[in-house]
């Protein structure tokens, strides 16, 4: 199935997506359908997460990345193919190329994580850093292919990239019959377009609400100028969904077949990803993690059953444990307090004691005592601590406050 000699902007059908199943049929996996229980009360109705960060390279992508090579011409297999990305996309391209024997050159940027860096040469891509951006790593990886004739393959502008990306929601249709709400993470739109194309195309009556990042949020603006428009300088550590301007094939059907575009907080998308972790035990990255952040911001806005795609799981460590700590501070589960006392010995456990009492668990102490601002019988001590909700990190601050501490601003 390709559509390169087509009009780039022909639309995607249902038999399209048809077609890209049984062409993923013992290379992308049926992923789980797994019920969360903690959502489901929240939300008044059954939630179910579809476990796309389960897949194989951790997202949807290998699905439209396969679909899109396997369609080449023999002539155009030959060439090789060219991507871009910081992760997820990298992958997939660099899996489904390994998978059907053509040789790709993937460019990441260089700060791209270096476990995605690494996982995209285990699949088998030949990894060439360039820029600081995926922007400029974009620009790089089309000048490779006007220069060598390799295909440049789109993460998400193309559409047998869509029909791929539409094979999760016909999983849906077949794991959930009675689904009464689709919420999928947007960036370029390839994967909410490709789901709302197989599910309409059945279920006319099914919602399909799209969920952007605040700071990158492309489509609110596009869909009322009714053309792709660009977001300058896109910030939101949902690497996955940070896209500054919708594909031009898949913002066509988004625009006629997705009933609504939400946007998320940094707080949410935290506050999400801590929820997955902690209640569903699954590992999913900021960007996966935005529908369910969706969930949270709104609980009786989604006309149930609810399916919340899950769509990678490809997070860098370090920023998961930054993440989970913003997340923790977004649910005043975290509490990070300044506090001056006299610098004596046993006035550290003196305090130690006093938290202790209150039930607060010590993450973290600094003990500082050269800074010019503190008199010479004074120390300062900076603690991270962790509390169990908004109600006893009041209470922790209390009997701080009540045994003599002065909390500095």
């Amino acid at each position: 199935m390709s559509y390169r000699t087509a009009d780039p902007l022909r639309s995607v059908t249902l038999d399209d997506v048809r077609g890209a199943q049984k062409m993923l049929s013992g290379v992308a996996r049926t992923t789980a359908l797994e019920g969360s229980r903690h959502l489901s009360r929240m939300v008044g109705s059954p939630v179910h997460l579809k476990c796309e960060n389960l897949q194989r390279t951790g997202s949807f992508k290998l699905r439209g990345a396969y679909v899109r090579i396997a369609g080449l011409l023999p002539e155009e297999r030959a060439a090789g193919v060219v991507a871009a990305s910081a992760g997820n996309h990298a992958q997939g391209v660099a899996l489904a190329s390994s998978l059907l024997g053509v040789h790709s050159t993937v460019f990441m940027p260089q700060g791209a994580p270096l476990p995605k860096v690494s996982a995209t040469r285990e699949y088998g891509a030949e990894v060439r850093l360039h820029g600081q951006v995926v922007d400029e790593a974009l620009t790089a990886a089309e000048e490779y292919a006007a220069a060598t004739g390799a295909v440049f393959i789109h993460p998400f502008d193309h559409p047998d990239i869509i029909a791929g990306q539409g094979t999760v929601g016909l999983e849906i249709l077949e794991q959930c019959p009675e689904v009464g709400t689709i919420v999928v993470g947007m960036g370029g739109g390839g994967l909410a377009a490709g789901i709302a194309v197989a599910v309409k195309s059945m279920r006319p009556d099914v919602r399909i609400i799209g969920v952007q990042a605040e700071g990158a949020a492309a489509y609110p603006p596009s869909l009322a100028a009714g053309h792709p428009v660009t977001v300058g300088s896109p910030v939101t550590m949902a690497d996955g969904i940070k896209v500054g301007t919708p594909g031009a094939v898949p913002f066509g059907i988004v625009e006629q077949l997705v009933d609504e575009v939400r946007t998320v907080g940094e707080d949410q998308l935290s506050a999400a990803l801590l929820l997955c972790l902690e209640r569903a035990k699954l590992v999913v990255e900021p960007a996966g993690a935005s529908p369910v952040a969706a969930l949270l911001a709104d609980p009786g806005g989604f006309p149930g059953p609810v399916v919340a795609v899950l769509s990678g799981g490809n997070v860098d460590p370090v920023l998961l444990q930054r993440v989970l700590r913003h997340g923790m501070a977004a649910q005043s589960r975290y509490l990070a307090v300044r506090l001056r006392l006299t610098d004596r010995p046993g006035a550290l456990a003196t305090l130690l004691g006093v938290l202790s009492a209150a039930d607060a668990n010590v993450l973290d102490v600094s003990h500082i005592r050269t800074d010019p601002r503190i008199g010479l019988s004074e120390a300062e001590v900076e603690l991270h601590l962790e509390t169990q909700g908004p109600a006893h990190r009041a209470e922790v601050t209390a009997a701080l406050r009540e045994s003599g501490y002065v909390i500095i601003d």
